[in-house]
């Protein structure tokens, strides 16, 4: 009973996708990387909860990816048959199986290592975008569906709304039970004997529940490292990058080819706002575009194939500066020392400031645009409010997949905020409508989300459009908190670098560009006062960075590393 309310609903239409079968060269490489083996029928190849798991080749017979609920209830998510493989993204990014990995049928396999896998990544250009292709289109599939994780909470309970956007920001994919609208939510939790008040409650496949999770749950639970504990005589790394999006990722990517020991803190998922982006169309060598969460994830496995100490879900929490070294301490206590910071926190979306609109954050109301958010609202219409290349890109993915998309701006038109070629994308899809001169005055709701009060702000004249959901992307705030005014910045919280610091810089020599009050501490990309806008220039700044952190060293008379 209980197993079943966690079917997928498909019926023979599968979560994953299944790969182009492998061609027999391409087999061969895989053969010469691992091992074959014979399996029997029913033999688990890998199981949920596994920090980690190999690639299995089916040569013959046949394998499943199979999700398990509880001690006896599970269902199968795949089936592959000869020369198909097994395994989505998370293999590659470090996190542990969510699903099981199960011989259907007596047969034989490959068996490639992670780390060969990785290597093989890294230099096969073609073999390596079949693999990596076909990983993240599992994943997207995944988040669609809810698969994974089960989350069951209230929606008026601030801390499930907290772990629905962190889940969303690390792009991982959960099935949400709410307790106020889903019936059966009150039997589930006396069959898992769990008291509301540890509510929310995540279930995870292979892994005791967590109840009420705190950071550090989260961090443990995502294969993170325990927490590091930096001191007087501890060893600081030579480079510490805060913010795992395009610039933080070029800049830990040719930190550590240049032969600094580099590590890589990120709040949430690597790719920060771009990697959520359904298609970025105007960057360089992308004809076609290519979407955030890709760019994201070749960027981290860049980064690690050169040996960068990779930090997921660490949210930093505090800076502080002793003896020439910096110091990085995040929420769930980890502490992370370094001779050099360069400073990518990008900027996260201000809140829409609408009476009772709390209530509804991340149940309605949300301030990114994945898959994971559009699954809710597939054949129903949405509100994107904003009028940037962010609003714009959102409008246009949701309009994929819900029956229509309104495009709310408060300007008197787009082409002062927007790149032409969104525009007229938006203007050729008929299914987005735009509204200049508007503005949500109001959020109407029952149990979910039915529409928005809207104000003309030219004449006036005040509306109601019916909506299920609205997205918010009305302008951005610097992610400084955590620097508790260490650095100087401008009138709006953004940091200042290189020669905008004027009085704020007080050594004996010219401020290196991108060089922040702090000597020694570098900021690129969004967060960055004066700073382009644009994932191309973000990577640009994290390039040049590094070869700033030399430079400081130099003049400094310093030891260079």
């Amino acid at each position: 009973m209980f197993g079943d309310r966690f079917q997928f609903g498909r019926q023979g239409n599968p979560a994953w996708t299944a790969a182009t079968p492998l061609a027999d060269d391409q087999l061969a490489k895989l053969a010469a990387l691992g091992a074959e083996q014979t399996i029997t029928a029913g033999e688990v190849l890998f199981e949920a909860g596994d920090d980690s798991y190999d690639l299995f080749v089916v040569l013959e017979g046949s394998a499943s990816i199979v999700e398990r609920r509880g001690e006896s209830e599970e269902h199968v998510v795949a089936t592959y048959g000869p020369s198909e493989f097994l395994g989505e993204i998370g293999m590659l990014t470090g996190e542990r199986s969510r699903f099981a990995g199960v011989s259907t049928t007596a047969g034989r396999v490959i068996r490639v290592p992670l780390p060969q896998v990785r290597e093989l990544i890294a230099q096969d250009p073609q073999l390596s975008e079949i693999i990596l292709h076909t990983f993240l289109e599992r994943r997207a599939n995944l988040q669609r569906k809810g698969a994974g994780l089960t989350l069951i909470g209230s929606r008026y309970d601030e801390r499930l709304r907290a772990l629905l956007q962190r889940f969303s920001l690390s792009r991982v994919a959960v099935h949400w039970i709410d307790l106020e609208e889903d019936p059966d939510a009150e039997t589930v939790l006396r069959e898992l004997q769990v008291p509301v008040a540890d509510l929310p409650i995540v279930l995870i496949p292979g892994r005791p529940l967590l109840r009420n999770p705190q950071p550090a749950d989260l961090t443990a639970e995502f294969g993170e490292p325990a927490a590091e504990v930096a001191d007087e005589d501890s060893e600081a790394c030579d480079l510490l990058v805060v913010g795992g999006g395009p610039g933080g990722l070029a800049a830990a990517v040719y930190g550590a080819s240049e032969g600094l020991r580099t590590v890589l803190l990120d709040a949430a998922a690597f790719g920060g706002q771009a990697g959520t982006s359904s298609r970025i169309e105007n960057y360089l060598g992308f004809p076609a575009g290519l979407s955030g969460a890709e760019l994201a994830a070749r960027g981290a496995l860049q980064a690690d194939k050169f040996g960068v100490r990779l930090h997921r879900n660490a949210r930093v929490a505090a800076f502080s500066s002793s003896a020439g070294k910096y110091c990085v301490t995040c929420d769930d206590g980890r502490m992370f020392k370094a001779r050099d910071v360069i400073v990518a926190t990008g900027v996260e979306y201000r809140r829409l400031r609408v009476p009772g609109i709390e209530a509804w954050e991340g149940n309605g109301v949300h301030y990114a645009a994945t898959v994971t958010e559009a699954q809710h609202y597939l054949g129903r219409p949405v509100a994107v409010i904003g009028g940037a290349n962010s609003a714009g890109q959102a409008a246009m993915f949701l309009s994929r997949t819900s029956a229509a998309v309104h495009l709310l701006v408060r300007g008197e038109d787009l082409d002062h905020s927007m790149s032409r070629y969104l525009i007229d994308a938006i203007t050729a899809n008929p299914k987005v409508h735009v509204r200049t001169r508007t503005e949500a005055t109001a959020l109407h709701a029952d149990s979910a989300i039915t529409g928005l009060g809207l104000i003309d702000r030219r004449s006036g004249n005040r509306s109601t459009l019916d909506v299920s959901a609205a997205f918010v992307f009305i302008g951005a705030t610097p992610c400084t908190s955590w620097l508790d005014g260490q650095l100087a910045t401008d009138r709006d919280g953004f940091i200042l670098t290189g020669y905008d610091l004027k009085a704020a810089w007080t050594q004996d020599r010219e401020p290196l560009p991108f060089e922040s009050s702090e000597p020694g501490v570098f900021c690129i990309g969004d967060v960055r006062s004066g700073s382009v806008k644009r994932v191309a220039s973000a990577v640009g700044e994290g390039s040049a960075a590094v070869r700033l952190v030399f430079e400081r060293r130099r003049i400094s008379g310093a030891d260079v590393f």
